[in-house]
């Protein structure tokens, strides 16, 4: 068969731009990489190509004429996913559809129940690997749906939902198939050539504003130590690419398994290979071993979940008290060599104007390299969500558009929605002031370093003293919106036929 599998091109503007990280998709990847062998898989990251979208998708699909076509969404490009499938049914009618994803996963009922269910024929709800693949096995063969775990499917007309399957076992899974994808350039944190990998799924932390235990259950798995090498070696050597973003949930949940990795890549002595991982403060903070030899083993960068500034706050999301391991993980971080970026979350019920500029000056006061801060969206079947209808605080229930944790979607008691986006905008930009790299940064980014200090930066000291001038800081804000809500428009692709 001839398999199509589709990632969103909907980018938001982490910490400081839209265009800063273009990443391959992981999940299609290996999905892919796990069908059994026979069929023709192609991959499409449409992170590659936003512009003139429905042109290029019309000529591929035409040319490749897919019998099966998967699409993978997250909650808040779900949108741009219907007009994707409203695209392809309209070019091709008989094709399948089938939609997975942490949207398919979480809101199964809610897509099968909605007008949108007629363009999908089937949707896999958790992990998709073994999933996917027992399904193209049974649309190849007339087998049973109805023996597919995980799948939802219609009879009738109606989606019946099959039973969950279990976790998968991680050391089963074959190599992502990179060599499927139909756009191979452009991929880049920071303008360095990226890859995507993982080591792990899933956390066993307990934080309420989190969707991961509806993808993984709360737990934590981990794949072989050879397959890790191999999956390194595929990318070192194969695609010639030395920056690697690690996908994992929390790449550190077991110090010790990170220890025996870092030793078996040091053991490797690739030169000039360096890695991108999320990791939760408490962990970093109370295992010093381990974070120096992380960067020893090439740890480059280090996104740290800080979240915020407040033991109330903290406690409302589940964090615990983790303020002096914040400030720990970051001075242990630093004492290595790895560059910190800190995440932080504003909005939450009791939040007011000094919470918000106390959280940024806490966030200031840590060094952290840089930041990324997100108001609190209340995701779908999260703990806070329904913490925050309950207490009437969301204010767009629905429109999922916005929901990338860019956009204020929720008011506080103090604060409207429109209030706390202003003030998160503001404050970010009177407390932060312009982004100093640091030492660290500069020795990572030399190129981009300078030319951002050098160029970027005294010339938009200038545009933003003009605009300031001409507009104000509400008029300035205003602008910002707009330009924002055009990001992920796509407007070609409403027009079908």
């Amino acid at each position: 068969m001839k398999i199509v599998l589709l990632s969103m091109p909907d980018v938001a503007p982490v910490i400081m731009h839209e265009s800063a990280f273009h990443m391959p998709s992981l999940g299609i990847a290996s999905i892919g990489a796990n069908l059994d062998a026979g069929h023709d898989v192609y991959l499409i990251d449409l992170i590659r190509k936003r512009r003139k979208l429905r042109g290029y998708l019309t000529r591929t699909l035409l040319r490749i004429r897919p019998h099966v076509v998967g699409l993978s969404t997250m909650t808040w490009q779900y949108a741009t996913c219907i007009k994707l499938i409203r695209l392809v049914r309209s070019l091709l009618p008989d094709v399948k559809i089938v939609l997975g994803g942490y949207h398919a996963t979480l809101m199964y009922q809610e897509i099968a129940d909605g007008p949108e269910a007629a363009q999908i024929d089937f949707m896999i709800r958790g992990e998709g690997e073994m999933a996917f693949n027992a399904l193209v096995s049974a649309l190849e063969s007339d087998g049973r749906l109805e023996n597919v775990n995980s799948l939802s499917y219609k009879k009738k007309g109606v989606f019946i939902h099959n039973p969950p399957k279990d976790l998968l076992d991680l050391s089963r899974l074959k190599l992502p198939i990179r060599d499927g994808r139909r756009l191979t350039k452009g991929y880049h944190i920071m303008n360095h050539h990226c890859e995507v990998m993982e080591t792990s799924r899933g956390c066993t932390r307990n934080c309420n504003f989190c969707s991961i235990r509806h993808m993984y259950g709360r737990a934590f798995r981990s794949f072989p130590i050879d397959r890790i090498l191999a999956d390194i070696d595929d990318i070192y050597y194969r695609r010639k690419v030395r920056w690697i973003f690690v996908s994992d949930d929390n790449m550190v949940m077991d110090p010790d398994r990170v220890i025996a990795l870092c030793d078996a890549i040091i053991a490797r002595r690739y030169r000039n290979l360096f890695f991108v991982v999320q990791a939760d403060c408490v962990t970093m903070a109370r295992n010093e071993a381990m974070v120096r030899i992380m960067a020893q083993a090439g740890f480059k960068s280090i996104f740290l979940g800080i979240e915020n500034a407040s033991p109330k706050n903290l406690q409302a999301a589940h964090k615990g008290d983790i303020l002096a391991h914040s400030r720990k993980a970051v001075a242990l971080c630093h004492k290595y060599g790895i560059m910190v970026v800190g995440g932080m979350i504003f909005g939450f019920p009791d939040d007011s104007e000094n919470e918000i500029i106390a959280n940024y000056q806490f966030l200031k006061s840590t060094g952290a390299d840089t930041a990324y801060c997100q108001i609190l969206t209340p995701y779908p079947k999260t703990g806070i969500r329904q913490e925050l209808m309950d207490a009437g605080l969301v204010t767009n229930p629905h429109d999922y558009t916005r929901y990338n944790g860019m956009w204020a979607n929720v008011r506080t008691h103090h604060l409207s929605a429109e209030q706390l986006h202003y003030l998160y905008w503001y404050h970010r930009l009177n407390v932060m002031g312009w982004w100093e790299p640091s030492d660290r940064i500069r020795r990572q980014g030399k190129l981009w370093t300078s030319i951002w200090l050098y160029f970027f930066r005294p010339l938009m000291k200038i545009v933003v003293a003009r605009a300031q001038k001409k507009y104000g800081w509400k008029g300035r804000y205003e602008r910002e919106i707009a330009r924002l809500e055009k990001i992920n428009r796509f407007e070609n692709l409403d027009r079908v036929g």
